[in-house]
């Protein structure tokens, strides 16, 4: 395909400018000193320098200048800067120049975003390998006990079987709620969006974890009486789903006889924001940036406390993405943690 070339006048315009001076002066004082100085010849000699020396600068030099010019472009294509390869090739050296700037400032940020991201996926991997990892020898662990002798005696079956199904259990979480992820990160999980109580969706949730609150006798609460529905905008499930994995998850790291309180604001004109507060052991600060990171693990320590696959942090904040919406966190170690997202009010 033929480069288009960006033709540049300020360069054979100014040189060829410099070029004809010069010489018009030298002409002058060789026509002082040794014959009459005639003004319409030095005019004429001024004229014919310039069009020739613009001629010569522009047409000569300048696509001199542009065969190195394209050999860096040519280099540059084949690092496929598509930024650059698309454009017309230009002669003038403050453009050249910004353009290269602007193309090495580009890949500086590729090649940084490339390590991030080979980082984030060797940990991400680690981290599959150790989550299927434990429930799977834990299950192995448990039949091939089983089938060395222990099934005979019935109490000893029945324990078994009970532990390996909850590792069965937690395996089928794990996939399930990667499975989820992907269908969000990619766009294949679909919103049906429809306008709803968010009060009401609240009060379900409270309802389904009533049984889980009261084994540490935690209380499930509202901020007041919410005596208006208070309508909004999204998908009921997925929502539903947000707001039972944030209770849960206040609900495993919150105290013994402690609260988990759910406030509903008027954000702005057309948003509205629920806050999920509990009292339990916090958060420090330097692991909220990558709390709603997939697997990422507050507790160093490799056990869970609780079951779960634990990727409910990291679906909670693909789902609001997906609506569009934001979704903020505030910690203090040994206080408590407060989640909140906001929401479209439904007209």
């Amino acid at each position: 395909m033929h480069t288009k070339f960006k033709k540049s006048y300020k360069f054979a315009i100014n040189t060829s400018f410099y070029i004809t001076i010069y010489i018009t002066l030298l002409m002058s004082v060789f026509l002082y000193f040794f014959f009459d100085v005639i003004w319409w010849i030095l005019l004429l000699i001024f004229f014919c320098t310039y069009i020739f020396s613009f001629l010569v600068v522009q047409y000569r030099v300048e696509r001199f200048i542009y065969r190195r010019v394209k050999k860096i472009y040519d280099d540059l294509t084949l690092l496929e800067s598509a930024s650059i390869s698309k454009g017309a090739i230009t002669t003038d050296m403050r453009t050249l120049t910004q353009e290269i700037d602007k193309f090495a400032r580009d890949k500086k940020i590729e090649i940084e975003t490339l390590k991030v991201r080979e980082k984030y996926r060797k940990e991400f991997l680690g981290n599959v390998s150790h989550e299927l990892k434990t429930p799977l020898f834990t299950v192995q662990g448990y039949i091939l006990t089983l089938l060395d002798g222990a099934m005979n005696d019935e109490n000893i079956r029945e324990k078994y079987l009970q532990r390996a199904s909850k590792g069965i259990e937690r395996l089928g979480y794990i996939i399930k709620d990667l499975d989820m992820i992907t269908k969000l990160e990619v766009g294949d999980l679909s919103l049906k969006v429809e306008a709803f109580d968010i009060v009401e969706l609240v009060e379900n949730v409270f309802e389904m974890l009533e049984m889980k609150a009261s084994k540490k006798k935690i209380t499930l609460t509202f901020d007041m009486d919410y005596l208006q529905p208070v309508m909004v905008k999204a998908d009921k499930e997925r929502i539903q789903q947000v707001l039972a994995n944030l209770i849960v998850n206040s609900l495993k790291y919150g105290r013994d006889k402690g609260t988990t309180e759910i406030s509903i604001e008027n954000l702005i004109k057309n948003k509205v924001i629920i806050r999920v507060t509990d009292n339990g052991e916090g958060i420090s600060s330097e692991h909220l940036p990558r709390l709603f990171e997939r697997f990422y693990r507050v507790d160093k320590s490799g056990s869970r406390k609780e079951g779960g696959s634990g990727l409910g942090l990291s679906i909670v904040k693909h789902i609001i993405e997906a609506h569009d919406e934001k979704i903020y966190v505030e910690s203090e170690y040994g206080v408590g943690s407060e989640f909140s997202f906001t929401l479209e009010k439904a007209k």
